[in-house]
């Protein structure tokens, strides 16, 4: 089994899009794949097609299984620590831990993502970021950037601290955002920049292929 975790350089970069984009992709070449949002906030439970679970299950070709893609969901569109504590909940870093480890015990399939909340350096408790998490799992990360302009400053920062942490970067997708500079042109900023992992592009027209992503991590 091929697993990753799907992270961000900052919040609403198109973690979702990307990783939706892979798991249609993979699917179309007959391979079976999972996915699992440990924790998120700003859900609205009369509204759940609307959100990330929801598109996930959805990639996954079971849309009635988006309760079971996000299993601790808040309604608050804050930090989880703060949304769950809204609820009267405490989020505890080895709790979202031992969610994970037993998600991905539980799985055979032939790609298997796990896709956090917010950037690399959000809090997801009161004393743990998103970083903690990745680190814990130790999972090759799938890191999804924007194209605005200054994101060559946070992509270049999100990989010296998950590098710092001795993970792997398994890929780099910029997922494109509207009224920003010139795709290509940020795409070649980057990769004078980093040139130890794949760097591709995510167009935001719903139509994207990712094919060369699914090639690129199976590879």
């Amino acid at each position: 089994m091929k697993a990753l975790f799907v992270a961000g350089t900052g919040t609403d970069l198109g973690k979702t899009h990307v990783a939706c984009a892979l798991l249609a992709a993979a699917r179309s070449r007959g391979l079976t794949v999972e996915a699992f949002k440990p924790v998120v906030s700003g859900f609205d439970p009369h509204a759940p097609d609307d959100s990330d679970p929801a598109r996930l299950a959805r990639a996954l070709g079971r849309p009635e299984a988006w309760a079971e893609v996000s299993p601790r969901r808040y309604r608050a569109p804050l930090a989880p620590n703060l949304a769950a504590r809204l609820e009267g909940d405490t989020l505890r870093m080895d709790d979202l831990v031992a969610d994970c480890r037993d998600w991905l015990s539980t799985r055979d399939v032939e790609l298997a993502l796990i896709e956090g909340a917010g950037g690399v350096m959000s809090p997801m408790t009161d004393e743990a970021t998103n970083l903690d998490l990745m680190a814990a799992l130790g999972l090759p990360v799938l890191l999804v950037a924007g194209s605005y302009l200054g994101t060559a400053s946070h992509l270049l920062t999100a990989l010296e601290v998950v590098r710092a942490r001795g993970l792997t970067i398994a890929a780099i997708v910029v997922s494109e955002n509207l009224d920003a500079p010139d795709l290509d042109q940020t795409l070649a900023l980057l990769r004078a920049f980093e040139q130890q992992a794949p760097i591709l592009s995510a167009p935001r027209a719903a139509t994207w292929d990712a094919d060369a992503l699914v090639d690129t991590l199976l590879a």
